[in-house]
Order: structure tokens, then sequence, then C-alpha cells
């Protein structure tokens, strides 16, 4: 699996605000199927399509009361170098910044099984140091990392005070959310009553697969709505829309979170695995920690063997409003006011439950409203 070493994480996302993905034609064919798409309009400065923040540090929140990026990625001696362990009663990762120069302490978070849903859904059980660091990297990079400061109940750490940081700062859009605080602790509330208070979070993990999603099935036949490519050696090498119900949800859409972002897929297969439809989503399949409020398609999206954008485009081109560092067009704020046009907050969503969305019903002609 294509991987970038984050030390230079910078580096890349400038790259990947650099190169604008061109625009699909109005009448893309594909697959023997011609489908039409036409891109929103022009409505904010900043954006192709959308109105959303403007004029803000994109990694907004993440800034971390500046520290900046060194609150993630400790640039010497991993927690160490951050001033020791952040983790109350936690023990010490002696591998902490080996990886992605990561510099809090997930110890606490090895062995841990998170279980999501009431009645057992779906269960994930984060490795072991050993593991994490050497065959389970996905799991380590894209939910460990992650929950070392959004966990909230064994691995809280001291950055946060819980609530989103674009709420506090009176940054969402007005009349879309009531006035009680946006929990950014995961794992510390009750969780519905599940004991390991996940059970209102949604799964990532081993088990939250593509086959899971309906997206993919063993063997990968033509019927699915995805074409995902892959080798034991480097893993995911590409993702294309494959139905014909799917290939125009992502002309009416996209589908940005699977197709992940400069550095990684979305989705990531488990190592040794020789079915891709076990590759299964992390924290960073719907959020681009490096990035809060804007989406841009990154330089390549998987078509062709340079991962270039031959043939079919995923997004109508350009750069989109999102919120809550989520990795795709995501406006609540641009309502829903247009019955012929969906949400992109709705659209976002049926990247996966893709059996909820109009294509998959045979409704062709309604695009998203960004």
């Amino acid at each position: 699996m294509r991987k970038t070493m984050l030390l230079v994480f910078v580096v890349l996302l400038a790259a990947a605000f650099a190169f604008a993905a061109p625009p699909p034609a109005n009448n893309a064919t594909w697959l023997n199927v011609t489908i039409s798409n036409t891109p929103s309009t022009t409505s904010a400065t900043g954006y192709t399509s959308g109105t959303g923040l403007t004029g803000y540090d994109v990694l907004g929140a993440h800034n971390n009361g500046g520290r900046g990026c060194a609150g993630c990625h400790a640039p010497h001696s991993g927690a160490a170098g951050g001033g020791g362990n952040a983790v109350t009663g936690g023990g010490t990762d002696n591998l902490s910044g080996s990886n992605a120069l990561f510099g809090q302490d997930v110890s606490p978070l090895f062995g841990v099984t998170l279980t999501f849903a009431l009645d057992g859904g779906i269960v994930e059980n984060l490795p072991s140091q050993a593991a994490a660091y050497t065959t389970n990297t996905d799991e380590l990079r894209g939910i460990m990392m992650c929950l070392a400061c959004h966990d909230g109940a064994i691995a809280k750490g001291q950055m946060m005070n819980g609530v989103s940081w674009e709420q506090r700062m009176n940054l969402l859009p007005s009349s879309v959310y009531g006035p009680h605080g946006i929990p950014t602790l995961l794992g510390n509330d009750s969780g519905d009553g599940n004991v390991s208070g996940y059970g209102n979070d949604h799964p990532v993990g081993t088990n939250a697969t593509f086959a899971a999603a309906g997206l993919v099935s063993t063997g990968n036949p033509a019927t699915d709505p995805l074409k995902v490519t892959f080798d034991t050696n480097n893993g995911i090498t590409a993702i294309a829309p494959q139905s014909a119900a799917y290939v125009q949800f992502a002309l009416n859409y996209g589908y940005p979170a699977i197709a992940g972002t400069a550095w990684d897929w979305g989705f990531h297969v488990p190592n040794g695995a020789t079915d891709v439809s076990t590759a299964f989503m992390t924290c960073t399949t719907c959020h681009n920690q490096h990035v809060m409020y804007i989406y841009k398609a990154p330089p390549y999206y998987g078509f062709g063997a340079d991962h270039s954008m031959t043939g079919l485009a995923k997004i109508a081109g350009g750069t989109y409003p999102t919120y809550f560092f989520v990795n795709g067009p995501y406006n609540p704020g641009a309502g829903n006011n247009d019955p012929t046009k969906a949400a992109s907050t709705t659209q976002f969503c049926r990247q996966c439950h893709f059996d909820t969305s109009n294509e998959s019903l045979g409704v062709n002609s309604v695009q998203t409203q960004f």
C-alpha cells in the first residue's frame, strides 16, 4: 500500500493544493455507458462550488493551541520530545516517534477491544505494540494515532476540551446546530450502554470492510459497485467505479473518502490478505487530519497506471467546502432547499452506504448541492 512518511506531510499537503484536477466533460462515456454531468457554478471566493469558511489556517483545530505540527509529530525523540508522557496512568511506548514521527504515547491503546453498537455490531481488536509497528501499521496510523487524543476514555490526553473547535470559535453555519457542545472525545460517554463506550460511534477497523458496506464482494466480480486492484506487496493500487450506477454517482458527487488523500487510500488491505473485499476503513477514511475546512482532490485519483484522471473524473474539479476535517465535500451550511439536488452531507455518506443513493435506485439526474 502506498505510503509517504509524514515527515514530509507539509510538502505533500502543499502539492495537493497546487494541482487542480481537470473537470469532467459534460458528457462522459465509460463502461459503454453515456452519462451527463454539469458542474456547479462558482459561488464563493476560494471555492469552485459552494460557500464555506475562508481565511483561516487550514490546519484549524489541529494547530493544537499553537504547538502546530509538533502537537502530533515530534521532530525529535517521540513523546519525550513533546515533554513526556501526556497520558495519566499510561505506560511508555518505547517506539513512540518511530512511525510518522508521531509524538504521543499510544501505549494505553495496545490490545484494546472497541465494540461498536449495542447488538455486538462490529468489533475492532487494536493490535499489540509489536504488531502495530510492523504488520498492522494501518491500524496504528489510521486509528490508534487518532484515538491517542480523541479516545477520551483510556487514552485521555491534555490538549482537548472535548468540544468541536469550529463550534467554540463560532464558525459553524448559523441555525444548523443546537446549543449543546459537539463532543470530540469518543468513548467518553456511555456509548448508549456499550461496555467500550463506542456503541454510538461509527465503526472502524478490520471488520468495517468493503464487503460489510456492499461495495466489493469476494473475487470482486464485475457486478460490484467498485473495481479495486491490489497486490500483496503494494496493497491497493487502483480504485474505480465499476457498476453503471456507481459510475453515475461518481459523476454526481464522487468517492473522495474511498480514494483517500495524497498519501494514502481511504481503505486498507489487511496484512497478508488475498481478498480485496476485506479492505477496511479507519478514522482517516472519513477525515483528513491536516485540512479542516477545504476539500481539494489529490493530483491522482486511481484511474490509469499512474493514478491519473484518465477516463472519468470523480468530482467536478476544483475546491469544495467541508467541516470537521471531513475528507470530501461536506457542507451543512449549504442547506437543501432544492429538491432536485442532494446535500453534500448526505452524498458523503452514500459513498459507502450506496444502497441508499439515488443512483442505486435508478434516479440519475439528482446532482449535489455543495
